[in-house]
């Protein structure tokens, strides 16, 4: 059975830049109402009105998604919600010990502790509607552990069990709600800008665009997880091989050095998004 968008309200955290941006503008012009929530108040406004301009229904508000008041509080004065879009996420790119106490807090409260807020706010409409859609994303980073990303690969780990366990309860309950597990490989935003791989035909840099109607689709054909690109899905079939096989293997393909050129976007410029969508 399809889930056909048109006429549902959808909320997308992180919605003003990036990734979220995409979705924003693809679930508009699938009929969708759209609901943005960023921190950056400028960016989700002017996404809202590059979709009213187009014909679409968009508002945008100001929430930061790591608050639980704040969240709760937002939750309160939007309405229902029929897809939840956890996008909003934070990546430092550095090293365990190059990383202030401060950022590893961020990240794990955008990241991880945000999805817990922001799904409870909206879950129990859901369920009492008997249908709905929360979209967790997280990252191949959420299946295996890059160097420089200690923080981020922790917060995607998480998320990517939060789904899952999610995704099982809903089953069990059956509640008609569908948990979708998100996990791309880096995309071509300013956040990702600088990681690289040593064989980007196998591992290129996707196309944010691309990611967002992938996404859109597996909501609407109920769908339970996108790994994206192909070879990323043998990760957990390769997790099967001795550990030490399985760390050169990743070696190989260049996971060491993926970030050695990646440099903050936050901390380049005094105006970047403070949570930015993916």
């Amino acid at each position: 059975m399809r889930y056909h968008l048109t006429g549902r309200r959808l909320l997308i955290t992180g919605g003003a830049s990036g990734l979220g941006r995409r979705l924003a503008l693809k679930a508009a012009a699938r009929g969708a109402h759209v609901v943005i929530w960023d921190l950056y108040e400028a960016g989700g406004r002017a996404t809202a009105e590059e979709i009213t301009s187009a014909g679409g229904t968009a508002t945008a508000m100001t929430v930061d998604v790591a608050d639980r008041e704040e969240v709760r509080q937002a939750a309160q004065h939007c309405g229902n919600v029929d897809v939840l879009i956890n996008n909003a996420g934070v990546i430092n790119g550095q090293r365990l010990m190059e990383t202030s106490e401060d950022q590893i807090s961020e990240t794990l409260n955008v990241n991880t502790l945000a999805l817990f807020w922001v799904t409870r706010a909206f879950l129990d409409g859901m369920i009492s509607r008997g249908h709905g859609a929360v979209v967790t994303v997280a990252s191949s980073a959420g299946l295996v552990g890059i160097p420089g990303l200690t923080d981020y690969a922790a917060s995607k780990f998480a998320a990517f069990g939060f789904a899952e366990a999610l995704r099982g309860e809903l089953s069990q309950d059956r509640t008609g709600v569908t948990s979708l597990t998100v996990c791309p490989s880096h995309l071509d935003t300013a956040q990702f800008d600088g990681v690289s791989t040593r064989f980007p035909q196998l591992l290129p840099r996707l196309s944010a665009s691309r990611v967002a109607e992938k996404i859109l689709r597996g909501v609407e054909r109920q769908r339970s997880q996108l790994i994206m690109p192909p070879l990323a899905r043998t990760i957990p079939v390769a997790r099967a091989m001795n550990v030490r096989h399985f760390d050169r293997m990743m070696a190989f393909f260049g996971t060491g050095t993926a970030m050695d050129a990646f440099r903050d976007p936050r901390a380049l410029s005094a105006s970047a998004t403070p949570h930015p969508g993916l």
